[in-house]
């Protein structure tokens, strides 16, 4: 299988990793660097490959096979339109896009052009979440009842010292992270239909919130509750159990989400499943039968790339598509919406 020619576009921090994984893939090969900040020339330099200053240079002198736009958030659209207009597939990292009117703009290009866009909600490729959502969609919990979630963490001071606008409206963790859980709630619960919310800066006293509370309802009747902060001493954050990105401290006994179904549980990452032995006769006064569901661990990042490429070939349809990006996104600032203003915001 010859390796497919991808182009990175955008040589900042996520950009790197997606040129790491690039490197080490077994389909892919980087084909350019496209950016015009000073760096990249090193960067370009350093992998031996040539660089650009813009998609349409790069499409007019060495057209790739597929491009990652890794570029700040207020470029994805415009830059997902250029892709689809060129029929070149891209990987556009989340959010697909800095408005929910432009997201809709490109989704629409997009679904109209058939083109190949996936969207960099790399959560979705990650064995664990895969694993999650066949026990639930297998039934073995019965229906499901809710969800409680949790991304509790604590930030470092010079996260923040580092870009001061973390420190105001839209730089906290609703806008910054939420986005994520979003996309594991809705692959292993449903699609979400309403939001409620309470937010607090309380703790670290910036103009953003740095905790928030939030209720969901989804489409298919379950209810959850998530808690959220960038300021709480807790391991209880997939980052730190899922045993993903080596940077981070490993809780391997705790659990960011725990589904809860009428007739078992499962706690994610841990994979513990309880469920009572007999069905006819469950409740609160009988033990669980309890068991460790097991799964191999392995990177999403690098897992996005092998998908990528089957994408680029034509094998695979997207995993992420643009329409989900845009819910995903649409959840996620419903999210803010009701932290700001009290209501209860529906979603669909």
């Amino acid at each position: 299988m010859s390796s497919v020619r991808i182009a990175v576009a955008g040589a900042g921090l996520i950009g790197l990793r997606h040129v790491e994984e690039i490197r080490k893939s077994r389909s892919a090969a980087l084909a350019a660097i496209v950016d015009v900040a000073p760096k990249a020339a090193n960067v370009a330099r350093e992998a031996g490959v040539p660089l650009y200053g813009s998609l349409a240079e790069l499409f007019a002198q060495n057209r790739p096979d597929g491009v990652i736009l890794a570029t700040p958030n207020a470029l994805h659209v415009e830059q997902g339109l250029e892709c689809v207009a060129a029929g070149v597939p891209a990987l556009i990292e989340k959010p697909v896009a800095h408005t929910l009117a432009d997201g809709i703009r490109l989704c629409e290009a997009a679904e109209r052009a058939g083109a190949k866009i996936l969207v960099g909600h790399h959560r979705r490729h990650s064995p664990i979440l895969h694993k999650a959502v066949e026990i639930v969609q297998s039934g073995v919990l019965g229906p499901i009842v809710g969800v409680i979630g949790s991304a509790v963490f604590y930030k470092p001071d010079h996260y923040f010292d580092e870009a001061p606008w973390r420190r105001q409206p839209g730089g906290g963790p609703i806008l910054i992270n939420m986005i994520h859980e979003v996309g594991n709630l809705r692959a292993m619960v449903g699609e979400i239909a309403a939001v409620q919310a309470f937010s607090s800066n309380a703790t670290r006293g910036f103009p953003v919130e740095d905790t928030v509370s939030i209720n969901l309802r989804f489409v298919n009747g379950a209810l959850g509750t998530f808690l959220l902060s960038d300021t709480a001493a807790s391991p209880k954050s997939w980052e730190q159990t899922a045993q993903e990105n080596k940077a981070y401290a490993t809780h391997d006994d705790e659990d960011a989400y725990t589904i809860l179904g009428a007739r078992g549980s499962l706690g994610v990452p841990t994979m513990r499943l309880r469920r009572y032995e007999n069905d006819a006769d469950r409740s609160w006064f009988k033990p669980f039968a309890t068991r460790t569901v097991p799964l191999e661990r392995q990177d999403p990042l690098a897992l996005q790339i092998e998908h990528f490429a089957a994408v680029i070939r034509g094998e695979v349809p997207p995993l992420v598509t643009v329409r989900d990006g845009l819910m995903n996104l649409r959840v996620t600032e419903a999210i803010d919406e009701a932290a700001r203003t009290g209501r209860i915001v529906e979603t669909r």
